[in-house]
């Protein structure tokens, strides 16, 4: 059974049909994690994880959204991840290609760092959106992972073989989706070549990125097996191999307890 790591089943994209979907999409995959983006997300989110027993939450303000962050949302957050089923602080990170201006890409920095923080007083992984900021991001990050924590994982993978081997150096996990498959996905399949299984976990980060052959449709958690194809293709391995061992990095990851 397939864990997806990453997705925003809180998307107005499944308003239509949330529920006929999920169902069909639990045949077939096993695990599935909702990753927070801006404020209303989070109680959808969380609205989410009761609702279905296999969907999990990640807690957290994304970096295109920063200017949302105030005392209220902090509470907010705070308060989801004391839920029994909050297994990570999520989605959080730097986003520095929309935004170009230096004051908002220092206060992004500022909120990336508090939220690892709120991470370590809660004993939960981090999962991290980085676009166009592999710098500023391994500097944050590296400083982070210096004291006591648990670990996280660098979402939708979007850098070349010597940004992932700084994020592999600290025990990070790199998230794979979509992307592997594009015609223009050959910086990614250098990584995947690249990377051990080990540090892996797959996503869909749906509805968004979906693969080929779906590319630019409504992406779900089934269109996972696109992506453990190309991954067999590139690794040699066997496609159950590849679900098992990523589903395990993530029961690891997330330290979700299931047989």
């Amino acid at each position: 059974m397939i864990f997806d790591t990453h997705s925003h089943y809180d998307d107005e994209a499944f308003n239509v049909d949330r529920d006929e979907l999920l169902k069909k999409v639990r045949k077939s995959v096993d695990l599935i994690v909702n990753c927070c983006g801006d404020e209303s997300s989070l109680e959808k989110t969380k609205t989410l994880t009761q609702n279905y027993d296999f969907i999990y939450g990640a807690y957290g303000i994304h970096p295109e959204v920063i200017r949302e962050w105030n005392p209220k949302v902090e509470m907010e957050i705070k308060q989801c991840l004391k839920d029994k089923k909050a297994v990570a602080v999520g989605e959080i990170g730097l986003d520095y290609y929309w935004e170009k201006e230096e004051d908002v890409r220092r206060r992004q920095r500022e909120i990336f760092s508090y939220q690892l923080e709120m991470a370590r007083e809660n004993k939960l992984p981090f999962v991290v959106h980085s676009r166009d900021a592999a710098k500023d991001t391994i500097d944050i990050v590296k400083t982070y992972m210096k004291g006591s924590n648990s670990g996280g994982v660098i979402h939708c993978f979007s850098y070349g073989k010597e940004v992932a081997r700084e994020f592999l150096n600290m025990g990070l996990y790199l998230g794979i989706g979509g992307v592997l498959t594009f015609k223009n996905g050959k910086k990614l399949q250098e990584v995947v070549e690249y990377m051990p299984m080990e540090n892996m976990v797959l996503e869909t980060d749906c509805p968004y990125l979906s693969p080929e052959p779906n590319r630019g449709k409504r992406n779900d958690s089934r269109n996972i097996e696109y992506v453990v194809k190309a991954i067999s293709r590139i690794k040699n391995l066997p496609e159950d191999k590849i679900i098992e061992v990523t589903r395990n990095n993530g029961l690891k990851l997330f330290n979700i307890i299931k047989g």
